[in-house]
């Protein structure tokens, strides 16, 4: 009898049907993100018992709670600083159980397929600000 060892891979592709240029990918900022303001199932998927790490979604629309200094999803109704378009998530971003606050990249400058956003993003009520993202909709 002879014992043959079994190996399985698992590769992630991150989902940017979003993204419409690669103009802006090249010079992402850093920022974090707070999970707490985050929607499971629109903004982010929980890990599971074969997968134990969650994803934050790549595309998530956010703005910067004027307080924490944190990101949160873009809201034009919010009151807190996310009524500001800051930029995009720009890549997948996996978390630990537990973990609320997770650093990610924010694509502030390009072009995006508004229809693809996830979670969807309503052009009409975005308004300029001088510390907005600057993005071409397409």
């Amino acid at each position: 009898m002879s014992i043959q060892p079994v190996t399985t891979h698992e590769f992630l592709t991150a989902d940017r049907d979003w993204l419409a240029a690669l103009h802006g990918t090249e010079s992402t900022d850093t920022i974090t993100l707070d999970l707490s303001l985050f929607e499971e199932g629109v903004h982010y998927q929980c890990g599971d018992a074969c997968q134990p790490y969650g994803r934050v979604f790549s595309g998530i629309p956010v703005g910067k709670v004027v307080e924490s200094k944190l990101y949160g999803p873009y809201d034009p109704e919010a009151s807190c600083g996310r009524q500001v378009l800051r930029g995009f998530v720009f890549a997948e971003v996996p978390f630990a159980p537990g973990q609320t606050r997770i650093p990610a990249a924010l694509l502030w400058h390009g072009a995006v397929r508004a229809s693809k956003v996830p979670g969807g993003i309503d052009l009409s009520q975005l308004s300029w600000h001088p510390r907005g993202a600057q993005i071409r909709f397409v």
